[in-house]
């Protein structure tokens, strides 16, 4: 290990490692891989879910069918609730990238609000089902439809407490090296969870209510 040394008139030396030059060489690449192959772990549970759905969508044991209990303009409301969140955080990408914090926190937390405008459009979807008795235990549709939908509402669910954190963290460390990496984590997670949430609309609600 090679140490350098610099000195200015007076001044103390100051010393570079080169541990210390390197030390976020490749940290960006690292750590996006590392989410992606979290990512797929992640669609692997939702295909599982989406299969049992598959399974047993038609399998009603006398309870509610689809097109008697959801409603599709309330749904509609709530994808177009959380496709704009996703195009609000795409907004913040390119300040995070021109180093432009105000802009980013804005972006991001306008982000945050239409996503918890998703989950409780989503609460009392399934406050209005238990009411109408349509409740997980009733049917095997509904036990599959609960899964999954509630799978992926807990999911935006810590997506929400993430950017609250990130909010928090952006405002005491700005726009440092490790906060890009985290925003850069959580922006895949999000359009993640708009992906998963587009298979739902179509495979559970559309073709639900349509069939």
């Amino acid at each position: 290990m090679t140490d350098h040394a610099h000195t200015d008139g007076n001044a103390p030396p100051i010393w570079h490692l080169p541990e210390d030059e390197d030390h976020d060489h490749g940290g960006n690449g690292a750590t996006v891989i590392g989410f992606w192959i979290y990512l797929m772990s992640d669609a692997l549970i939702f295909a599982s879910l989406f299969a049992m759905f598959g399974v047993v969508r038609t399998n009603y044991a006398g309870g509610p069918m689809p097109h008697e209990i959801f409603e599709l303009p309330l749904v509609a409301l709530n994808t177009a609730l959380l496709l704009a969140s996703s195009i609000t955080f795409g907004q913040a990408m390119p300040h995070m990238e021109a180093g432009r914090l105000n802009p980013t926190r804005f972006w991001l937390a306008v982000t945050g609000l239409l996503g918890a405008a998703f989950v409780c459009v989503e609460l009392y979807e399934f406050s209005q089902l238990f009411a109408q008795g349509a409740v997980p235990q009733r049917s095997a549709f509904l036990s599959a439809f609960f899964t999954l939908v509630g799978t992926h509402g807990a999911h935006v669910t810590v997506g929400l407490i993430w950017i609250a954190v990130l909010l928090v963290q952006l405002g005491q460390h700005g726009l440092s090296q490790p906060m890009k990496r985290r925003l850069i984590c959580l922006s895949m997670f999000w359009h993640f969870l708009d992906i998963i949430w587009i298979g739902v609309f179509t495979f559970v609600y559309l073709f639900g209510v349509l069939r």
